[in-house]
């Protein structure tokens, strides 16, 4: 019997491999390469061209979220309740489950670190509580920047009719999340984050660690979409931010961004004018009742009035409690150190892992990013060099020096990474770098002596040196 098989299984295995080929068709192709800092366009190709964003969907996603942090609609630390919807979304995934609460923030990092399409659709339900509405306010912020060409139809970018971008809508909605949000735009450079239920890896990862100056931000793939990035890297204060669709695997991909990244690179000139994009407007939900008046149909039984202050209080406003710092270790690569010879203006600065998590930050005034607002906790008390003597007025004369640096952009990366760490105690502090002979000291001035000694001792406490710098 075995012997009579033999032929029939011949014939079937040359039939089947004499057939001709199926033709696989790519998905279209589409690039643009664009200056950040002014958005000149460099390099374009189908531009325009309508096509499947996939996962370059949840940079929308998390825009709108970070708009809705900085509004006060929700909380980095708000508990979000996981819904069937949410965990029944496919691969790739948080494996969320069906009413598991988790925090806002885990969510937030495992859909732009490991593109998780049920933590995205977990975010748009919990700011507009449903994905469809929390889809039509990403597409009217989209058309708000100027995305004319954009339709979203759900908040993780899986196939779906009418969803869909062009390269040059996803470039200029890359380029709005570098400026709009830069304390939390870092998020896009990490290669793992602790997401609460596991640790995730970064989808980028590969292009991250091969690029010079790469430092974010989405990835994207559906069979339909081929494999899409937005990628942006800074050199020499030159950005510039890439966007391809259409790649036929990651390797393609990625060596197509690379040289699309060059081709801005060597464009662009050394000296254009940083020329922000203009921020769109707030978008809240609209109202879902059609101009319908919701009466309240239970009378008010009792007014709860505020209880009297006991006679004498001080009416000093009372400092807020500390807000947790994150519990996610800074990867290595994360970690800048520096350590020059203390000077009058400067010490030595030492930076080692610490328990901050800067994308996690809060939101902050966009005119001079970042700008804070939280009061730190009291911390352990430990003596704190000053430079000259300390003046006992309120005045915001006062800053810190946090160090010498071999070039001024170490400095200032040095300087927005403490600014991310520290924004409990540095609440409206300035930047700023200044030249020396020697090299160039990394200050933060507008702080009042209260604050500058608090974010020193807090400085301190993670064993990074600081001196004070008094108003004279």
């Amino acid at each position: 019997m075995k012997h009579r098989l033999i032929p029939y299984f011949i014939a079937t295995f040359l039939a089947v491999t004499l057939l001709p080929p199926v033709a696989v068709q790519a998905a279209p192709y589409a690039a643009v390469v664009m200056d950040a800092r002014n958005g000149k366009i460099y390099h374009s190709r189908n531009a325009d061209t309508r096509l499947h964003p996939a996962s370059l969907t949840k940079m929308m996603t998390l825009y709108v979220a970070f708009q809705a942090i900085e509004k006060n609609e929700i909380s980095l630390d708000s508990y979000v309740t996981v819904s069937r919807n949410a965990a029944a979304e496919p691969p790739s995934k948080l494996w969320l489950k069906r009413g598991q609460k988790i925090k806002l923030r885990y969510l937030i990092r495992a859909a732009a670190i490991k593109s998780a399409n049920d933590a995205a659709t977990a975010i748009g339900e919990a700011i507009s509580g449903s994905e469809a509405a929390f889809a039509k306010r990403m597409t009217r912020t989209a058309r708000a920047m100027g995305m004319a060409r954009t339709t979203f139809k759900n908040a993780h970018g899986l196939t779906r009719s009418g969803h869909l971008s062009t390269a040059r809508d996803m470039t200029i909605l890359g380029r709005h999340m570098i400026y709009d949000y830069p304390q939390y735009y870092n998020l896009f450079s990490r290669r793992s984050a602790d997401a609460k239920i596991r640790k995730v890896n970064n989808t980028n990862r590969r292009f991250l660690a091969a690029y010079k100056g790469a430092d974010g931000i989405k990835t994207g793939y559906t069979r339909a979409a081929g494999f899409n990035l937005v990628a942006s890297a800074e050199r020499g204060g030159e950005r510039i931010v890439a966007t391809m669709f259409g790649g036929s695997s990651t390797a393609a991909r990625n060596k197509r961004v690379a040289q699309l990244l060059d081709m801005g690179f060597d464009r662009a000139p050394s000296t254009a004018k940083l020329q922000r994009p203009s921020l769109p407007p707030y978008d809240q939900n609209k109202n879902e009742n059609g101009g319908k008046t919701l009466r309240l149909v239970t009378a008010v039984k009792r007014s709860l009035r505020p209880k009297m202050r006991p006679f004498g209080e001080a009416s000093a406003p009372e400092e807020p409690l500390l807000a947790a710092l994150p519990d996610v270790q800074v990867q290595p690569d994360d970690i800048l150190t520096a350590v020059q010879s203390a000077t009058s203006g400067a010490v030595a600065v030492q930076v080692s892992a610490s328990t901050y998590d800067p994308e996690m930050s809060t939101t902050a005034p966009r005119a001079r990013p970042p700008q804070f607002s939280f009061v730190a906790a009291p911390v352990a008390e430990q003596e704190t060099e000053t430079v000259a003597r300390r003046d006992s007025s309120g005045s915001r004369n006062w800053g810190i020096n946090i160090g010498k640096f071999s070039s001024r952009y170490q400095a200032e990366r040095v300087l927005l990474r403490m600014a991310l760490a520290e924004m409990t105690t540095l609440d409206g502090a300035e930047r700023k770098v200044k030249a020396r002979a020697s090299g160039y000291e990394a200050l933060f001035t507008g702080l009042t002596q209260h604050s500058a000694d608090l974010a020193c001792r807090r400085l301190h406490a993670q064993e990074i040196s600081c001196v004070l710098v008094d108003p004279s």
